[in-house]
């Protein structure tokens, strides 16, 4: 095959996917509300259930239920009749899937999820079916066809179901207000786990590494201690109270020599910026790298709410718990 002939066929099986994607939009009626208002109401767990190619988007609708607020699982509906349908609760619900809904593993689970009173969200493409027909509430997935030329190969059925999944999931984790650091709990491995949960207090130095001059300190001394600590700046703080004065940065430094001062004899009070900008331990790790973006500043000092020196962190310190 050509080149062409390729970009052509991968082309009609977007169009078709996403012809059966939009199709759905006409079906989110009542039933849909009531489907959200089940999910969201269930006291236990969701257990969606699926064969073959359903029970991989199943399991894909599973964890993003889960990973959104929604306490669920994927059970396989072949294993379910052989011992895994312990796995339920009373207070559980059932997210079935077929796009036939004549899967006879799931078919075999309908009179004992009615008998122990078990609620049932059928997604299936077909209205008149047996699982349809069981379920307390049923969704339409049903396609116009497959995007496979055969009409064999789910495709556009199961590209529809996981849509409509995902359309379940995230109108439910809007209604239960789920916000980006309750994401985040859940995803605490990820990138968007260590911007959110990652606190200053995680990363920042302490105690004899927080690079620390008092006013009354010479210039010279203020440069080794810039250089020991390895942090790009000093913080000039009240010998008797340990609150912070000021600061003296690399910049500070350049703008200091152009004067031409005798840094033997200099002291960094008359050099150092007093306006400064800080952070408090218990921010989170992100705002610090927010603020130094802003400000376009390398570092910040740590500080209580009387400008007491709790720490000092940089971008190199961002960079290396993976805030950036």
């Amino acid at each position: 095959m050509t080149k062409h002939a390729y970009i052509k066929l991968g082309l009609a099986v977007l169009k078709t996917e996403a012809e059966a994607i939009s199709a759905l939009s006409e079906r989110l009626d009542q039933g849909f509300h009531d489907a959200c208002d089940l999910v969201l109401k269930c006291a236990g767990r969701i257990v969606v259930t699926g064969m073959g190619k359903s029970g991989h988007i199943g399991n894909k609708i599973a964890a993003t239920l889960a990973s959104t607020g929604s306490p669920a699982f994927f059970m396989h509906s072949g294993e379910a009749s052989h011992g895994d349908l312990g796995m339920i609760t009373a207070d559980d619900l059932v997210i079935a899937l077929s796009n036939s809904g004549e899967t006879s593993e799931i078919t075999l689970l309908l009179p004992l999820l009615k008998r122990i009173g078990i609620p049932l969200l059928a997604l299936t493409g077909n209205p008149s079916s047996t699982l349809a027909r069981s379920a307390n509430i049923h969704l339409d997935v049903s396609v116009a066809r497959e995007a496979c030329p055969l009409g064999l190969a789910p495709t556009s059925s199961t590209t529809a179901t996981l849509a409509m999944g995902d359309a379940l999931a995230v109108a439910v984790l809007e209604a239960r207000g789920f916000t980006e650091e309750d994401f985040a709990l859940s995803h605490p491995g990820g990138n968007l786990g260590r911007r959110l949960l990652l606190r200053v207090s995680d990363i920042m130095h302490t105690g004899a590494a927080i690079p620390l001059v008092t006013a009354e300190t010479t210039l010279k001394d203020t440069l080794l201690e810039m250089t020991t600590k390895g942090l790009g700046m000093a913080g000039v703080i009240d010998a008797a109270t340990n609150q912070l004065l000021g600061i003296y940065t690399d910049g500070d430094l350049r703008r200091t020599f152009a004067k031409m001062p005798d840094i033997e004899s200099a002291l960094v009070r008359d050099y150092m910026t007093t306006d400064c900008v800080t952070i408090e331990a218990e921010q989170i790790a992100s705002e610090a790298l927010k603020i130094m973006h802003d400000e376009k500043i390398n570092a910040l000092m740590v500080v209580d709410d009387e400008l007491t020196v709790q720490g000092a962190l940089n971008m190199h310190d961002l960079l290396r718990a993976g805030v950036v």
